[in-house]
């Protein structure tokens, strides 16, 4: 099924189809998969346009929207007809959480998500590819697990590939989910001393925050208790440009004077659960320690691997410092969204049969065409594990930098003209 419409410069279609759940299986339990095609209005005409299939970060994030600001979509439309693809469970593509999950046991739960990682997304773009475009390749963007999804799309069908570009998402081809956590928490170990910098007189803030939430039981705007090791969470922006300014700017309001003495403002509050409630992307704290597994479990790795780090401790020492991209079993009984999901996330974190993403033979004779931007300084992708993976793909080309940060994609459409001049050798 598909809709069109026309948006101020550019013109939409929205495509509609069935797909299996699993690809093994094509005669078993379809889902839904939602894409929109966005074209400039002045090229909607010409078919012989190239087409750019763009894959989100997360995992557990939608496509950028048309509308959205995101600078690397004005530049593609110049040159691309684009494809913005909701990855299975996120968006309008069979969207999952506490709600879509209700009714299945937690077994059934887990055996379903085990279906929704890279390999899965791959196969669903290669079957949209030969509907819209047959045997014609097309180009990728791939943006943080976007970038991810490309080294598997790279590894199983690079027949269907023109192009790939890559922005803060060269994923390690054969780290366990230890080794990667190993590297993230020194990682935001150097972020929290960073945003300290900036903002020295937030160190006492925020011990007085989290000495206040161990004191009081203090609620979100949804109804359930602000922790101290939640809102320790916060740390979790900390990788884009606006990251530290927007924790600043909340910590500014912390405290309002009240009849009984002061107390945490709804201002606060209301912006502490947007940053670490998982309402909006159930995925990303479900599925994240399972993008890194091949043949092995994870066994809640963040957390196992978290006891190795006591400047962690919020008790042992006066400065709190702030957790990133690190999910943990005691978040999914707190978090109302996530409570419901426990005894998957638990079965997910045991399973150790999840098959290999990455075929690191066939990457070492890659011949597509490949440019990555790698941010030196990013808090999500450590930098090490990258430039050691674009040394075993094959004509891979990357451009490290530390001008921007790991939104730089959508914050400056510099990263994307330059993506772009590399990939086709004209710089």
């Amino acid at each position: 099924m598909t809709l069109r419409y026309i948006r101020p410069g550019q013109v939409c279609v929205e495509h509609l189809l069935e797909v299996p759940l699993d690809h093994d299986d094509p005669d078993g339990p379809l889902i839904e998969l939602f894409a929109r095609e966005v074209v400039a209005q002045q090229n909607a005409d010409n078919r012989d346009l190239p087409w750019l299939l763009f894959l989100q970060g997360g995992p557990g994030s939608a496509a950028d929207r048309p509308s959205s600001s995101s600078a690397w979509l004005h530049q593609a439309l110049r040159n691309y007809r684009v494809l913005l693809l909701d990855q299975r469970g996120t968006g309008r593509s069979t969207p999952l959480n506490r709600q879509s999950l209700a009714g299945r046991t937690d077994a059934e739960a887990a055996a379903y998500l085990r279906h929704f990682r890279a390999d899965a997304i791959v196969q669903d773009a290669e079957l949209i590819r030969r509907q819209l475009l047959g045997d014609r390749p097309w180009s990728l963007l791939g943006q943080s697990f976007g970038g991810f999804c490309a080294m598997t799309y790279l590894s199983s069908a690079p027949q269907g590939l023109a192009e790939v570009m890559i922005a803060g998402g060269l994923p390690s081809l054969t780290a366990h989910p230890d080794q990667v956590y190993r590297a993230a928490y020194p990682r935001a170990l150097a972020h929290t001393e960073r945003f300290y910098t900036r903002y020295p007189g937030d160190r006492k803030v925020v011990r007085q925050v989290v000495d206040h939430l161990a004191d009081n039981d203090i609620r979100l705007p949804s109804g359930e208790r602000l922790s101290t090791e939640r809102f320790q969470m916060s740390g979790l922006t900390f990788g884009m440009a606006s990251g530290f300014d927007n924790l600043h700017h909340l910590l500014e309001l912390a405290f309002i004077s009240a009849p009984g003495g002061p107390v945490l403002s709804d201002t606060f509050l209301r912006g502490v659960d947007r940053m670490v409630s998982m309402a909006g992307q159930p995925l990303y704290a479900l599925l994240h320690e399972s993008i890194y597994c091949q043949g092995t479990a994870s066994s809640w790795s963040a957390s196992r691997v978290r006891a190795e780090f006591d400047e962690f401790d919020l008790w042992h020492r006066a400065e709190v410092n702030f957790t990133a991209e690190m999910f943990y079993p005691w978040l999914f009984d707190q978090d109302p969204a996530l409570r419901p999901l426990r005894g998957c996330a638990d079965l997910l974190a045991a399973h150790d049969d999840w098959p290999r993403l990455y075929d690191p033979d066939r990457l070492a004779g890659n011949t597509v065409p490949v440019a990555a931007v790698v941010y030196f300084d990013d808090l999500y992708v450590d930098f090490a594990q990258s430039m050691v993976t674009a040394g075993q793909v094959r004509g891979l080309r990357p451009w490290v930098t530390n001008e921007h940060v790991h939104d730089g994609l959508s914050a400056r459409p510099a990263v994307f003209d330059r993506l772009r001049a590399m990939v086709r050798g004209e710089v």
